[in-house]
């Protein structure tokens, strides 16, 4: 008497595809599915991907919070809301790992953009890196889709590649740069008060805390030079208030031209970004939904781990949140 023996075969699991987007920035994979977990190969082939093009962004993911969390811890230590709560914020989201920059308020509705968090949100609008304005900056930042508005109606992030202007600044201009070893100070309320005047009018940013970051750095996970530029930056030391914004003033109109920068449209609820702060600046994009529509979207950060990490900042765990 023979016995049948069923043979089960394995299905294999579907090869992430990617492809680069623009002058060889910004990459965007697809078939990488996040319901059983986070695999360390899915990890690394994403890493893999920020580390070449600056920023990848990856197509209906599948992923909820907690899986969120474990591929952003992947990549390195997290940062959490702590200043912000401390500051009086209410957060509306279980884990404080997970920044909430949408447009929901702790009840639901739609944020309103003259209440305190609404001016403070208009800041997301200017190109910026993640946290350049803290003692340790940011390394990578992942944001994820959770509600998204109606297409059509903005919400968008933008991205600059900061390596590639870097590489095509004009000659005489960079040798300037070289030679005098900028340092910028950083601040978050420089940004707010430059994005909400009137929201920000009884601070003034030089009576608190900014971080100092050289202006023209290594990328290190690449050896590629780069510029940290951010619109959290206040101004440059060394030089006159007047020179110091002609040369901001020069580097972001030659650093957002169309050729660095890349829109990216959110077409999914799952859809995530994770860029290199290091290496990239990126903006919300407004529209019509600001005031008509739900967006929710969370962001895990993680703290870079470079040399460069603390710039010229004391080495200290010190977050700088809002008044």
């Amino acid at each position: 008497m023979s016995t049948a023996t069923t043979m089960t075969e394995a299905v294999p699991c579907p090869t992430p595809a990617l492809k680069a987007i623009k002058n060889g920035f910004g990459a965007e994979i697809t078939g990488l599915d996040f319901t059983d977990g986070v695999t360390d190969e899915a990890f690394r082939f994403i890493e893999a991907a920020v580390k070449k093009y600056g920023f990848a962004v990856v197509r209906e993911t599948n992923l909820v919070d907690e899986t969120h969390l474990e591929l952003a811890r992947k990549f390195g230590e997290l940062d959490d809301v702590t200043p912000y709560s401390n500051a009086g914020r209410v957060h509306r989201l279980k884990y404080n790992e997970l920044f909430d920059v949408g447009n929901i308020d702790i009840d639901g509705s739609i944020v309103d953009l003259r209440s305190p968090r609404g001016e403070a949100n208009k800041g997301n609008s200017l190109f910026h890196t993640d946290s350049s304005f803290n003692p340790r900056r940011a390394g990578y930042s992942l944001l994820l889709a959770h509600e998204l508005p109606p297409p059509g109606t903005g919400g968008s992030t933008a991205f600059a590649d900061m390596r590639g202007a870097y590489r095509d600044l004009d000659h005489e201009f960079r040798e300037f740069l070289q030679e005098n070893r900028f340092i910028a100070r950083h601040s978050i309320l420089h940004s707010k008060k430059t994005a909400a005047p009137e929201g920000f009018k009884d601070i003034e940013p030089t009576d608190h805390f900014m971080a100092r970051h050289l202006l023209l750095q290594v990328h290190e996970r690449t050896g590629i030079p780069t510029i940290y530029l951010a619109k959290h930056i206040h101004s440059l030391e060394g030089v006159s208030p007047q020179e110091s914004q002609s040369i901001l003033d020069r580097l972001f109109e030659h650093s957002t031209q169309d050729k660095y920068v890349i829109e990216v449209e959110w077409k999914n609820v799952g859809d995530m970004i994770v860029w290199d702060n290091t290496c990239t600046m990126h903006r919300a994009i407004s529209g019509e939904f600001v005031t008509k529509y739900r967006r929710d979207m969370r962001r895990a950060t993680v703290h870079d781990d470079s040399s460069l990490a603390w710039g010229l900042n004391p080495k200290s765990d010190q977050r700088m949140g809002l008044p």
